[in-house]
């Protein structure tokens, strides 16, 4: 068996991990695999689809969501690059981490339900080096939907420190949100889980262990020094909104939020 490309995922490694068990017979090419025939729902981006069997679920997934799947694709000349049906294994991955025609077809898509995608190639690699190239061809079984926890509101204040904020002699401001129990302090060489949400000061939420459904957990001494400043203010169990300045956040650092950024943070343990 000639090597396959693994090419759909922008994230392979995190959406696939390892795989060695192949199934005996590979997938038979689609007889329509060359173009979409004419029963094809095609959208305005130029994606076709066709329903090969229907689904029993009401839900469709958002943008956000975790996906569970049996896919298969193919190149225009029948030549198949990539199959979870092959390897005998169903992958979980999430939507904004995959090709835009996936993207779009997954969402037109129910629980149950096995749809064949035509994704045109400037919704798949739009020709980068390596990667199969022109429309390619998916056949995807749609097998369960997991639905991240909803981002947490902007925070009316997020625009600058309210009048009750406390401000340290660094400029780095923070307001209790919710007390926690105890009267120890993480030091900053301490490890910390916690939970946090972080915003610019326009309200973009650039980061949030909430929305992935996973507290975070890390070193003090190895984030923004806003952080490690700040985390040693609290207690187990407490909830802080904090104004971090930019010398204190990433300091203009390119491809990293700029100016103040605003984090709310629960302190969930330490040690």
């Amino acid at each position: 068996m000639k090597p396959r490309v693994l090419a759909l995922f922008t994230l392979s490694a995190m959406a696939m991990g390892s795989s060695a068990l192949f199934a005996a017979v590979a997938p038979p090419v689609p007889n329509d695999v060359s173009a979409p025939p004419a029963n094809a729902l095609r959208t305005r981006t130029g994606l076709a689809t066709v329903v090969l069997a229907k689904g029993k679920g009401t839900a469709y997934p958002s943008s956000r969501a975790l996906v569970k799947v049996h896919y298969t694709g193919w190149t225009t000349d029948g030549e198949m690059f990539d199959s979870s049906s092959e390897r005998g294994r169903p992958v979980t991955l999430p939507l904004d981490r995959v090709l835009a025609g996936w993207r779009e077809g997954l969402q037109l898509m129910v629980v149950g339900e096995k749809r064949r995608l035509w994704i045109p190639e400037e919704l798949a690699y739009a020709g980068m080096p390596g990667k199969p190239a022109g429309m390619l061809v998916f056949d995807v079984e749609l097998l369960g939907i997991e639905e991240p926890p909803a981002p947490p509101p902007v925070p009316e204040d997020v625009a600058s420190p309210p009048m009750d904020a406390i401000i340290t002699k660094s400029r780095l401001a923070s307001k209790v949100l919710e007390a926690g129990t105890g009267s120890s302090h993480p030091t900053k060489k301490s490890q910390v889980t916690v939970h946090y949400t972080g915003w610019t000061t326009d309200g973009r939420m650039f980061d949030s262990s909430i929305t992935r459904g996973k507290p975070a957990t890390f070193p003090l001494n190895r984030v923004i020094p806003g952080w490690t400043e700040g985390l040693q203010l609290m207690v187990k169990g407490e909830t802080r909104r904090f104004w971090i300045p930019q010398k204190l956040a990433y300091k203009g650092q390119e491809g990293a939020p700029k100016g103040m950024l605003v984090f709310d943070v629960t302190l969930l343990d330490f040690e």
